[in-house]
């Protein structure tokens, strides 16, 4: 039976909120806004980047003047790849950015355009997910005597001495790459099938058989939903590259079983089978199979991915099931064949 519209949004809005009420952190409330936050534009990621360039200087106060070079730079940048970063094709600041790119437009008229047209709706909407302002906003903003400014509020300031701060605008960036590719290549939802290069950290999809699109790293894409942390540990861990702390990605489901999975029409290389782990964590595991609590706990993770929408959460759907049920089911049936090839379990040590 399908789902209804209504009993969709309320699993929608429960999966959401679970997010960030279950762990009230600065930082999953920052990775909410990310993540769950409403996609018309991809304004929001700009935006997002902008606001972290800025903090570096921690300033209390920013100007629209100060936040609209970086603002449109990060706008003008993705454009020249992907020229689609709008549901819609009215917009006056998207306009300006194509023109400021063909050289029709010199980048003082392109920073009064931003000015003008380019934070009409972000700045109201960006700390908002699910129709509510996130818990503890990190500004306010200051609109008097045609005087436009951000007020940085303390909780702004602390994300940023926080350990996953460093790593906010890879997968800001990230995020972004997986958004704008199903509007720039027209994708079928239906066909869309995101893989995975673990040798060289990278989501593709293969448009045809000689041509291969890299969207975004694999590990910027997946650590903002395990919440910057292992996904069996629950130790800290880092994307960027040299760091001792880099993470590793794991088959949850081990690839050495991969054609049994096959078998039964399961793609082992599935996003909805890789998980980030700490690098202890990781060696210690092997090929093995993890205990069943975190079976439950996968499950939730790719529900996270889905609430986000495109193109890893259709790719997921694709792979396990149109329904939270079928989902769950899927990965149990999946569970099950790998315990028959497995004489233990494994969890890593409390």
């Amino acid at each position: 039976m399908a789902t209804s519209g209504i009993h969709r949004n309320k699993i929608i809005k429960q999966t959401m909120t679970h997010f960030h009420i279950e762990d009230p952190s600065l930082e999953s409330q920052w990775r909410a806004i990310i993540l769950f936050g409403k996609n018309t534009a991809t304004y929001k990621f700009a935006f997002a980047l902008s606001l972290l360039k800025m903090i570096e200087e921690e300033k209390t106060e920013i100007t629209l003047e100060d936040l609209s070079d970086p603002y449109a730079q990060y706008m003008v940048s993705h454009i020249k790849n992907n020229p689609s970063q709008s549901t819609s094709n009215a917009s006056s600041f998207l306009q300006a950015c194509h023109q400021y790119n063909t050289a029709q437009l010199t980048f003082d008229r392109l920073r009064e355009q931003t000015l003008r047209h380019g934070f009409r709706y972000v700045i109201d909407a960006f700390q908002n997910v699910n129709g509510q302002q996130i818990p503890s906003p990190f500004f306010y903003k200051e609109f008097q005597r045609g005087k436009k400014k951000l007020i940085i509020t303390d909780e702004m300031l602390k994300l940023k001495k926080s350990y996953h701060y460093h790593h906010f605008a890879q997968e800001v960036d990230a995020r972004w790459h997986l958004v704008e590719t199903a509007w720039n290549f027209k994708l079928n939802p239906a066909l869309l099938e995101v893989e995975a290069d673990i040798d060289k950290d990278t989501f593709f999809i293969q448009k045809s058989l000689m041509r291969r699109i890299d969207i975004t790293s694999v590990r910027d894409a997946l650590n903002g939903y395990q919440k910057g942390k292992c996904f069996y540990s629950n130790k800290e861990i880092s994307i960027i590259s040299g760091h001792k702390d880099l993470c590793e990605v794991d088959h949850f489901l081990p690839h050495c079983n991969k054609l049994q999975h096959t078998k039964e029409g399961a793609n082992i290389n599935g996003v909805w089978n890789l998980v980030l782990t700490d690098a202890k964590t990781n060696n210690e595991k092997r090929a093995r199979i993890p205990s069943e609590e975190y079976l439950y706990k996968l499950h939730e993770r790719n529900e996270y991915y889905i609430q986000s929408k495109h193109p890893l959460a259709e790719t997921i759907i694709n792979q396990t099931g149109k329904t939270t049920d079928q989902r769950r089911l899927f990965l149990q049936k999946q569970y099950n064949i790998a315990r028959q090839y497995s004489l233990h379990q494994w969890q890593p040590k409390r």
